[in-house]
């Protein structure tokens, strides 16, 4: 009996969220990966840095991965490669600017052995059962494209971000001719971008913020910083041409910002005139109406270069009332306190800021609700799955689609790690995959779990009270202490009272465990941990996190320190001193050799 041909689409990402977007698609044993992005913490999560998709089924299946094909050069599509590609040596294709930011990013990462492969719009990478078809498109970012995936039970077009844009900065226009031409031969499967599904009409074109943008350059008096993603190198060209114009020279700060006008220009990407770039230690050499910066932070993000010159932390920019602030950047979902929080801190140190609200300086870089029909009477799918985009988008979208004709019964609602399943007989969603999200912080990957996270929202809302006890090994004993520690609790030199009472109840409960016998340390923290946790929250109605430290000493020990002291203090005549005798007698600990984390 012959094994049924299946074709699988799974997203690991990008589903009932915006940002780390990776899809994989599978036919029997051969696997493509479309895009592997990231996604910035929210602020439930604390400490951490960035948010990759779970991408274990990969590892798991890696021999059968032919290779990752990414639309386009934005962190939400491009950033989780430095990790994946720790673990998976697979080729990655791309146009030549979103290879140029992956090198970039590579780099960074350590990553020498990456087999990065440029393709342009209208080229075809065969690999193993699937035929792949990059197709031009407009987006906020030149070099992005759409894909049509064929394979031998139909073919998948994925639009990648994308909107129709008859007037790009960059020149790169949807190429229509080539969707309704796929759309002519038959697509089994339409994946198209959700996120603006629930805006009415079109999306304006990039060259109306332009013009905005010369306007808002040709009235500034003093300085203009002008803040967008550092990868919305159309927005950036803008402001660099607006610079021009007015005779500005124009330095850019931010780790990011700079390193991404470095490839655009070395790409052919960028127009600068020579002499208009300028480092920004000259900067401060110039006169305010003589100067454009460039900066990162159009998010709010906490250590972006706006950020800190919101704050008067930045190093060399700081803020004078002549100066105009211009943020080129819509709000991603989560983001709207931390923008509104360096608007209010800009305006309250002078500077003038205008903003997308009320300027016209930004548009998006999707399609509207006009642009997403005339996707679907471009391509006529037989079946829709909608992606990118939180999931009333992906409910919209799909109401959308059967408005235009497409069957309820053929549009799948999914989830990050459904599996969306096509054969011969027809599609149907199939059983699901573990999916997730990985948590970036620092050096560490994946370390930081639900527990961690529990455990930093209790520090940051209750704070800590920490007691250290002293106590004889064979009988339980206190023998010293408790001694109480508190930060972000209360400030103990006024709340003397309350650290005497916890004091007294460890006491008592640690007479009420010798009593019964208990001289295991597991049961005895818990002990305290919950007779103190009761009388704080009764006391102050909060719930510090509590953490119970016992430090054993030997009762022989004791012993003779505790003639030694006697000693001493009968020729001193001092009082005693437990907390001493107590540190005196513990025993000396050998130190164990570090392990060294593996590189």
């Amino acid at each position: 009996m012959t094994k049924e041909n299946k074709l699988q689409i799974i997203p690991l990402g990008g589903l009932g969220e915006i940002g780390k977007n990776m899809t994989v698609i599978r036919y029997n044993n051969k696997i493509v990966l479309v895009d592997a992005g990231l996604t910035f913490p929210n602020e439930d999560l604390l400490g951490i840095d960035i948010v990759i998709p779970d991408y274990t089924y990969l590892v798991e299946n890696q021999a059968m991965v032919a290779g990752i094909l990414i639309t386009h050069g934005h962190e939400d599509h491009i950033g989780a490669l430095p990790y994946l590609l720790k673990d998976l040596n697979v080729p990655v294709y791309g146009t030549r600017l979103t290879i140029g930011l992956i090198q970039s990013k590579l780099k960074e990462a350590n990553i020498t052995k990456a087999t990065l492969n440029v393709i342009h719009p209208n080229d075809t990478v065969r690999l193993g059962a699937f035929r792949v078809e990059f197709i031009n498109i407009s987006h906020s970012i030149p070099g992005s494209v759409g894909l049509a995936i064929h394979t031998p039970i139909g073919t998948i077009v994925h639009t990648g971000d994308f909107k129709l844009d008859h007037t790009p900065v960059s020149g790169d226009v949807l190429d229509i001719h080539k969707f309704t031409e796929l759309g002519e031969h038959g697509v089994l499967c339409l994946m198209s971008d959700s996120t603006n599904v629930d805006r009415p009409g079109f999306t304006m074109s990039e060259r109306s913020v332009g013009q905005n943008i010369d306007e808002a350059f040709f009235h500034a008096e003093g300085r203009i910083i002008f803040a967008s993603f550092a990868s919305n190198i159309n927005r950036l060209q803008q402001a660099i041409s607006a610079a021009v114009k007015c005779q500005r020279k124009v330095a850019a700060i931010g780790r990011s910002m700079v390193n991404v006008i470095n490839i655009a220009m070395d790409l052919g990407y960028l127009d600068i005139p020579e002499g208009t770039l300028i480092e920004v230690d000259k900067a401060m050499d110039y006169p305010g109406n003589q100067l454009c910066i460039l900066t990162t932070g159009s998010q709010g993000e906490p250590m972006s270069a706006l950020s800190r010159i919101a704050s008067g932390d930045h190093r060399q920019i700081s803020i004078s009332e002549n100066d105009t602030v211009i943020i080129s950047a819509s709000a991603i979902p989560g983001n709207e306190k931390a923008i509104s929080r360096n608007i209010d801190q800009l305006l309250k140190l002078g500077a003038h800021v205008i903003y997308e609200q009320i300027s016209g300086m930004h548009v998006s870089g999707h399609a509207s609700e006009e642009e997403l029909k005339l996707m679907f009477s471009m391509v006529k799918p037989k079946y829709f799955l909608p992606v990118h985009g939180e999931y009333r988008m992906l409910v919209k979208h799909a109401e959308l689609a059967q408005q235009v004709g497409i069957p309820k019964e053929n549009i799948f609602i999914a989830e990050n790690g459904s599996v969306l399943e096509f054969t011969d007989e027809g599609a149907k969603m199939a059983e699901s995959i573990p999916a997730g999200r990985v948590l970036i912080d620092g050096f560490g990957i994946g370390d930081v779990g639900n527990i961690v996270l529990r455990d930093r929202k209790q520090l940051s809302q209750d704070g800590i009270l920490i007691a250290v006890l002293t106590v004889s090994r064979p009988t339980g004993a206190l023998v010293a202490g408790p001694d109480v520690v508190t930060r972000g609790f209360i400030y103990v030199r006024e709340s003397e009272e309350i650290i005497s009472e916890v004091r007294y109840l460890i006491r008592e409960a640690m007479q009420e465990c010798q009593q019964k016998g208990i001289n295991q340390w597991a049961p005895i923290k818990n002990k305290v941990k919950d007779i103190v946790g009761k009388h704080l929250y009764q006391r102050t109605g909060r719930r510090p996190m509590i953490l119970v430290i016992i430090q054993e000493v030997n009762s022989e020990a004791i012993k003779d320190a505790n003639k030694k002291d006697t000693a001493a203090r009968e020729a001193t005549n001092k009082p005693p001193n437990y907390k001493e005798m107590a540190v005196k007698a513990r025993p000396k600990r050998t130190m164990k050799p570090k392990i060294q984390a593996p590189t």
